[in-house]
C-alpha cells in the first residue's frame, strides 16, 4: 500500500503529525484510524462472502482480484488453452529473417538455410550485413508493375 514512500517522506509524516497533532493526541489518533481501517477490510471481507454466497457453487473459486483487467489479461495471456507458448516458441526469428534476406536476394531457401546451417553465411555470428553490396552486381531491373504503383 505504501511502497512508494521512502524513509525521509515517512520521518517528514510523523514529524507533521506531532507537529498538527500533538504528543498527547497522537496516540488515540492512531488507535481511532486502526480501528476504523480494520472495519472497513471486515465490511469489505462479508461482502466479498455475501456475492460468493449469492453466486452461488458454480463461482466458488471466483476472485475479485480477477476483475482487474490488468490481472485477468495476464491470466488468459498464460492459460495454455489458448496455445500461445507453442507459437511463441515456435516462432525462429533468425530463420525468419534469413528466409526475408534470401527472398531479397533472390535465393533458393534451401541453399540458403545449408549455407546458414554450416556456418557459411560470410558475416560473423550468422549476422547479416545489409550495408554491403551484393558480390554479383545483378544489371537487371527489378520488374515493375505500373497497376501496383
Amino acid at each position: 500500500m505504501f511502497n512508494d514512500i521512502g524513509p525521509l517522506e515517512l520521518v517528514t509524516l510523523i514529524v507533521l503529525a506531532v507537529l498538527v497533532f500533538g504528543p498527547d493526541k497522537l496516540p488515540k489518533l492512531i488507535q481511532d484510524a486502526t480501528r476504523t481501517i480494520r472495519k472497513i477490510r471486515e465490511f469489505s471481507e462479508s461482502a466479498k462472502q455475501d456475492i460468493r454466497q449469492e453466486l452461488g457453487p458454480e463461482f466458488k473459486d471466483f476472485e475479485f482480484e480477477d476483475l482487474n483487467p490488468k490481472t485477468f489479461i495476464r491470466k488468459q495471456l498464460d492459460n495454455d488453452e489458448l496455445g500461445l507458448k507453442e507459437i511463441r516458441n515456435g516462432f525462429d526469428l533468425k530463420k525468419e529473417m534469413a528466409e526475408v534476406t534470401d527472398a531479397v536476394h533472390g535465393r533458393d531457401a534451401e541453399s540458403s538455410s545449408s549455407s546458414s546451417a554450416s556456418g557459411t553465411s560470410g558475416s560473423a555470428g550468422g549476422a547479416i550485413d545489409m550495408t554491403k553490396k551484393p558480390e554479383n552486381p545483378r544489371d537487371e531491373r527489378p520488374p515493375y508493375d505500373a497497376d501496383a504503383t
